[in-house]
C-alpha cells in the first residue's frame, strides 16, 4: 500500500491514533491528526508526536479535513455514525480502522479472536501456546500493543494473535485473518449501537473477508454464534463443552479431545490452572486457533497447562471465616456474570454499576438457583433489583466498601462472595481496576 504524499486524516489520539499518526508519517504521507480534545489534555499524546512532522487540528474537527482526505483513519472510540464520517463517505473518502490499515502489511498468518466475553484471556493463551512452539509471535490489538506498532517496529514475526473488538471491525474493508474465533455473543455496548443486532452484525464482520482455506473457530454451544455461523465460508470448526464433535474441540470426562481431518489428539484437564466454565471454553478455543496454525500437541498443552488466570477475571482474593471472596470486576456485561455464576454455588453476589442498556433477566434462572444473596451497588441498583430482586434474598449498598462489609455479615461459612457487576464502572470508579483494586482493599480490610 502506498503512502507517500497520500493525504490521510487520523481520528481521535487515544493509543491507535498516536500509533497511526506516527507510522503513516514516518511512510511518507501527509498527516492531520483531529481530535475533541485541547492541547493541555492531549500533552502526553503530542509529547509522542513531537519528532513527527503532523499537522492537528485539536478542540474541534474542520469538516474539509474530511471531505478532501485521500483516507481516513478511525480510532475505535469514535462513533461510526459521526456526522463528518458520514458526510466524508457521502464525498467518497475512503474510512478505515487501525487494524484494517495494520492488516495490509502483516503477511504471516494471523489469529484474530473477538465475542462478547472471554477475548482477552483466549488471546493471551493462544500467543502463550505459539511461543512455547518457538514461534516468534505478536500479541495484541484490542489488547497491549495495536497492530499497526508490529508493522511500525518492522520486527520479524511469525505469527500474530489479536484480539478484535466489534468497534474495531467497523471499518474494515479487507481485514482477513487465517483463522478467525467467535466465541459468544450477548448484549453489550448498547449504549453504542441502536440494537442489539447492530452489535452482532459489527462481531460477524471478522468473518467477512474468510474463504474456505481459512478457519472460523465458534461456539457451537451458543445458540446465537451456531445460527450465524452458519453460510460462512472459511471451514467450520467449532468448540464445545456439551457435546462431542466429529470435528472440532470438545470436553468430555475430564478430557478436551481435538479432532480434525482424521487426526484426533487429547489432553487430561487435570492440572489445568485456569478454572471455571467459561475457561474451560477460552482453553479450547485457544488451543484450537494454535494448532490450526501449526502448533505441536505437546508444546501447546504444556503452555495451557502452565497458564494463570489473567486479573479481575474470577480472581481470587482470600478467604475469612470460611468464605472465600473472588472478583472479577472485568465482568462489564450479563453473558460475563453468567459464566461467573455457573462456576460456584451458595454465593454472595455484588453487583451493579453504570447501566450498559441490556436486560440483566438472562442471570435469573441462575441467581433463583446459585445467589443467595444478592448485594447491589451503583446507578444500575434500581434497575437490577426490579429484574432480579424477587429471586433471592437482596439488600442495596451505597458504596463497594459498604456491600463487602454487608456480604461478609450474611455468607454463612462454605459460601462465596462474588463481585460480578455486569455494569461498566463508570459511575464509581475510573475504570475497573480500581474498582477491583478497592474490592480487594475491602476483602483484606475485614
Amino acid at each position: 500500500m502506498e503512502l507517500n504524499n497520500k493525504n490521510i486524516l487520523v481520528v481521535g489520539l487515544a493509543k491507535t491514533g498516536v500509533a497511526c499518526a506516527r507510522f503513516l508519517a514516518a511512510r511518507g504521507a501527509r498527516v492531520t491528526v483531529t481530535d475533541m480534545r485541547d492541547e493541555s489534555a492531549l500533552a502526553s499524546q503530542l509529547a509522542e508526536l513531537a519528532a513527527c512532522d503532523i499537522r492537528k487540528v485539536l478542540g474541534s474537527h474542520d469538516e474539509r479535513d474530511f471531505t478532501g482526505a485521500d483516507l481516513i483513519v478511525v480510532s475505535p472510540g469514535v462513533p461510526q455514525d459521526h456526522p463528518l464520517l458520514k458526510k466524508a463517505a457521502a464525498a467518497g473518502r475512503e474510512i478505515v480502522s487501525e487494524i484494517e490499515l495494520a492488516s495490509r502489511f502483516i503477511e504471516v498468518p494471523l489469529a484474530a479472536i473477538t465475542g462478547t466475553n472471554g477475548k482477552t484471556t483466549t488471546t493471551t493463551l493462544a500467543g502463550e501456546i505459539f511461543k512455547g512452539n518457538g514461534y516468534r509471535t505478536f500479541v495484541g490489538g484490542n489488547i497491549g500493543n495495536p497492530l499497526i506498532e508490529l508493522v511500525e517496529s518492522g520486527e520479524p514475526v511469525d505469527r500474530v494473535v489479536a484480539e478484535i473488538s466489534s468497534f474495531q471491525l467497523e471499518w474494515i474493508s479487507t481485514f482477513r485473518p487465517q483463522v478467525a474465533a467467535l466465541l459468544n455473543l450477548s448484549e453489550d455496548h448498547l449504549d453504542r449501537y441502536a440494537s442489539y443486532q447492530e452489535y452482532i452484525d459489527a462481531k460477524l464482520r471478522i468473518f467477512e473477508n474468510q474463504e474456505a482455506t481459512d478457519f472460523a473457530v465458534v461456539n457451537r454451544d451458543d445458540a446465537l454464534v451456531w445460527r450465524y455461523a452458519q453460510g460462512l465460508r472459511a471451514h467450520l470448526f467449532p468448540f464445545s463443552r456439551k457435546q462431542e464433535l466429529a470435528e472440532g474441540i470438545f470436553h468430555r470426562d475430564g478430557v478436551i479431545v481435538y479432532r480434525h481431518n482424521g487426526r484426533e489428539e487429547r489432553f487430561p484437564t487435570k492440572g489445568i490452572r485456569l478454572q471455571g466454565v467459561h475457561n474451560l471454553e477460552n482453553i479450547m478455543a485457544a488451543l484450537a486457533c494454535a494448532l490450526l496454525l501449526g502448533c505441536r500437541p505437546d508444546a501447546s498443552f504444556e503452555a495451557a497447562q502452565g497458564f494463570g488466570a489473567l486479573h479481575h477475571r474470577m480472581e481470587f482474593v482470600a478467604e475469612k471465616n470460611g468464605v472465600r471472596y473472588y472478583e472479577d470486576s472485568k465482568a462489564t456485561n450479563v453473558g460475563s456474570v453468567e459464566k461467573a455464576l455457573e462456576s460456584f454455588d451458595a454465593i454472595t453476589l455484588i453487583a451493579g454499576g453504570k447501566d450498559k442498556g441490556g436486560s440483566y433477566a438472562p442471570l435469573a434462572p441462575l441467581v433463583r438457583e446459585r445467589v443467595r444473596h444478592l448485594v447491589l451497588i451503583g446507578e444500575a441498583a434500581g434497575r437490577m433489583q426490579a429484574e432480579l430482586g424477587n429471586l433471592t434474598d437482596t439488600r442495596l449498598a451505597a458504596t463497594l466498601e459498604e456491600a463487602v462489609a454487608l456480604a461478609a455479615q450474611i455468607t454463612e461459612p462454605g459460601g462465596t462472595v462474588l463481585m460480578s457487576p455486569a455494569c461498566s464502572s463508570f459511575d464509581m470508579f475510573s475504570g475497573y481496576e480500581e474498582r477491583a483494586q478497592r474490592y480487594i482493599a475491602a476483602v483484606k480490610a475485614l
